[in-house]
């Protein structure tokens, strides 16, 4: 396995054309969608008999879109819903959490 492939590879795979996907255009409207790409790579090596390895990681997620219109750039955030959805449960449970250990404190000092 040849390691500088492999990075050479997961490089390859975090380009600029990951985050900026390809342009289209409908009824004089163009529209270039985005997206956040992060990721990572390693490797390792040693005697050719023995062994070696490499990988790498990629992840990436919508953010929006460039739309032009009539010589005009604008930004359309995109709608995350998986994270709106887990905000709307974690706020919740945080105030019942935090409101519970208020309620346990003021139990005890007036114990």
């Amino acid at each position: 396995m040849d390691v500088n492939a492999v990075l050479s590879g997961a490089r390859d795979a975090m380009s600029v054309k990951r985050v900026f996907g390809e342009a289209y255009e409908k009824d004089g409207v163009t529209v270039i969608p985005v997206a956040k790409v992060s990721g990572g790579g390693g490797g390792g090596g040693g005697p050719a008999d023995t062994g070696g390895g490499a990988g790498f990681g990629l992840s990436a997620r919508p953010v929006g879109v460039y739309v032009i219109r009539d010589g005009e750039v604008t930004w359309k955030p995109a709608l995350d819903e998986t994270r709106v959805a887990l905000m709307g449960m974690l706020v919740p449970i945080i105030a019942l959490l935090t409101l519970r250990s208020v309620a346990k404190a003021i139990f005890r000092k007036r114990r």
